[in-house]
């Protein structure tokens, strides 16, 4: 089934106004399951007794998907096997109990058009963010097991579940909940009447929320943590953009494989492509490199729509008005796209080239707090961050293109200063590598980094995490946004603070 063109994502709270556009995407989603589907009767009583549990998946102002929840407790649940009515109370959800400890999820579907997004992991993501909102155990369900029916003359449930875990067999719902950190509890027999695939059994999954407390008196303060992804690029032949692409989408797949929810690439990583061009003057060469740049950005925002990463797409040449630039753009896992440009070119850029400077800063909000991005020189001009701290930026993303170990030091430790003097992370990415066949790009060095303040809840030399130099690779690191907070309160200097507005000031025109 060929899917939809996304032009944005939105999770959004149920509404009874939704139920006729719901009613229609239950039953395109249980095609095999006859008339099984909520009545607006049922809808209604959920909202009523717990809107927060009830949530839809919107691509393009459509339902796509859908999440309902109640809340039980940890008792009833091991108290012993229950199936789908008792849990519901006989579709009334009368069992729904307001000082439960556990979130019970009671349906979760994806519109089949709109399967192999990794929208479900969306929908159990709230309901984790939501367990640890309201301090709850974890999360319960009976998981269906529909390609049970094709087994079950010769093997039971259990011998069933553990071919599934050792990937011998496939099912599409246990293996999606296993890999959702979800694990099996016990079998429930008779759980859901009428799911013949599954031969009315179904597996009792839990996830466990680590940060649950017992309710006590004292105050608990939650951390804020965003874990960053950078790929330092090898610098390679590709024969066109679909194997560049492909490239791509390795690293943009590794990355999420660990939860990341950024992904910063380098400065003109695309710049291979132009070894087709070598036999044009360099400012024709590079005009055609940017004839791609469209085609990419639109892969780039589908891959951190099916991946649910935000990537930074580095920086690509761009022709807007007949003039060129240098800009790259935010892409977001909700399927929105922002644009950066370079504000200073570099002199070889503007005299080989013919690049023009960028005019606009700005911060850019994300479900990560806000972040600003600099293109390689321009963290070098310290007004700049200065500019987005002000904003209220927490995180700085630097891509960056240097072919000696001198301008890659000229960017690491401007990086670096920013990082202290604006409080904040900055994280910069490169490329490594030759290209013997692309005039004016033909060397780089590069060791990207996470760069942190210098004050106690940080490493002492200001350096999170480092890659190796001048190799290709991917660089994980998990930053806490709090303590920024804090150091702005309670550190040993406070850059910020103490700026002197009475002597001087930045300003934007």
């Amino acid at each position: 089934m060929q899917q939809p063109e996304i032009e944005n994502i939105e999770l959004e709270y149920l509404s009874i106004q939704d139920y006729q556009e719901l009613k229609e995407a239950m039953i395109s989603s249980y095609a095999t399951m006859g008339e099984m589907y909520w009545k607006e009767n049922h809808i209604q009583s959920l909202l009523n007794k717990f809107p927060d549990g009830q949530v839809v998946l919107k691509v393009n102002g459509k339902i796509a998907g859908c999440a309902l929840s109640i809340l039980t407790t940890a008792d009833y649940i091991t108290s012993k096997p229950h199936t789908y009515k008792e849990i519901t109370a006989n579709y009334t959800f009368n069992s729904h109990d307001p000082n439960g400890d556990v979130l019970y999820g009671i349906e979760v579907f994806i519109k089949p058009e709109f399967r192999g997004l990794r929208l479900g992991r969306r929908l159990y993501d709230y309901r984790k963010e939501l367990c640890e909102k309201l301090n709850l155990r974890g999360i319960v369900f009976g998981g269906r097991i529909p390609n049970y029916h094709k087994y079950a003359n010769n093997l039971t449930p259990k011998q069933y579940l553990e071919k599934v875990r050792t990937k011998e067999i496939h099912d599409p719902v246990l293996d999606f909940q296993l890999s959702n950190d979800f694990h099996p509890i016990k079998i429930l027999k008779g759980y859901l009447e009428g799911d013949e695939a599954s031969n009315e059994f179904a597996i009792l999954l839990e996830w466990n929320n680590i940060y649950y407390q017992k309710p006590t008196t004292k105050a608990v303060a939650k951390k804020t943590v965003v874990r960053i992804g950078l790929v330092q690029w090898q610098m390679r032949p590709y024969k066109d953009v679909k194997e560049l692409m492909q490239q791509v989408e390795y690293f943009v797949d590794a990355l999420s494989g660990y939860r990341s929810d950024f992904a910063l690439f380098p400065e003109f990583f695309n710049a291979p492509l132009m070894a087709k061009y070598n036999h044009l003057s360099e400012p024709e060469a590079i005009r055609k490199l940017a004839e791609y740049t469209e085609e990419i950005v639109s892969k780039f925002s589908e891959l951190a729509i099916s991946y649910n990463i935000n990537i930074i797409s580095g920086s690509m040449p761009e022709m807007k008005d007949g003039k060129l630039y240098n800009v790259g753009y935010l892409c977001k896992r909700d399927g929105t796209l922002e644009r950066y440009e370079k504000i200073h070119v570099t002199p070889d850029e503007a005299k080989v080239w013919g690049m023009q400077v960028g005019k606009e800063i700005k911060v850019f909000d994300t479900d990560c707090g806000k972040v600003g991005i600099l293109i390689c020189y321009d963290s070098e001009f310290p007004e700049l961050s200065r500019l987005l701290a002000e904003d209220g930026m927490k995180i700085l993303f630097v891509p960056f293109l240097t072919d000696t170990q001198n301008g890659f030091s000229r960017v690491r430790h401007c990086s670096q200063a920013r990082a202290i003097e604006n409080e904040c992370y900055v994280a910069i990415a490169g490329s490594v590598g030759n290209l013997p066949n692309v005039h004016n790009m033909d060397i780089q060095y590069a060791q990207s980094m996470v760069l942190t303040p210098c004050d106690f809840a940080f490493p002492s030399n200001g350096v999170k995490a480092e890659t190796t130099p001048n190799t290709e690779m991917i660089l994980i690191s998990d930053v806490d946004l709090d303590l920024l907070t804090e150091l702005h309160e309670f550190g040993s200097v406070k850059n910020l603070k103490d700026r002197r507005k009475d002597v001087y000031d930045v300003v934007k025109k």
